[in-house]
């Protein structure tokens, strides 16, 4: 009896398992939001003094697809102003993203 109880938690299991593994589209930097923004901002040439600079932008994304930068909190002058001019008004192409929502990213640069 109990290697009955065993086998069935066994075979409930295996069908759980199996109904999670189904194969979908993984998504890719080109086709994810953060992905896009990530090859915005990689190429950098910043004067970095500490290892690393961090802000928090909180962005729309337009009707036309553009991003439009609210806000960036830092500390640092230069990253607020790097992050501003790359990232406003550049379009993104994405199919699922709600247009006038407020998007928050953070982002982080190291030297």
């Amino acid at each position: 009896m109990r290697n009955l109880k065993t086998v069935t938690v066994a075979l409930a299991l295996f069908a759980t398992m199996s109904a999670f593994a189904t194969k979908g589209k993984k998504a890719t930097k080109a086709t994810n939001l953060s992905g896009q923004i990530y090859e915005m901002l990689k190429d950098n040439r910043l004067n970095i003094e500490d290892s690393e600079l961090t802000a928090e932008v909180r962005f729309i994304v337009t009707e036309k697809g553009e991003l439009l930068v609210l806000s960036v909190e830092t500390k640092d002058e230069i990253m607020e102003g790097f992050v501003k001019s790359r990232l406003n008004y550049k379009k993104v192409q994405l199919d699922n993203v709600a247009p006038g929502r407020v998007y928050e990213v953070p982002v982080r640069i190291t030297a």
